[in-house]
């Protein structure tokens, strides 16, 4: 196949994925405000757009850990 037709393929991915990232984040921070499950759907956003994007990956993991910190103060 086509080197450039590979590249392009790739890109066109990434950029739906990163589309569809974002408007599920948003939709998220959008439920801050109104009625919804903001607490599911942010994270959901951002573990899409952590496939791709390394901030969001690093945000994923920061609320990842804090959670787990949680988890194991709820336990004693």
């Amino acid at each position: 196949m086509n080197p450039l037709l590979l590249k392009t393929l790739r890109q066109t991915k990434r950029l739906i994925i990163i589309v569809i990232g974002f408007t599920i984040l948003l939709i998220g921070i959008a439920m801050i405000v109104l009625p919804g499950p903001a607490v599911l759907v942010i994270p959901l956003g951002l573990g899409i757009l952590a496939s791709e994007l390394v901030w969001a990956r690093r945000i994923l993991n920061k609320i990842k850990s804090k959670f787990q910190k949680q988890e194991s103060t709820k336990g004693k």
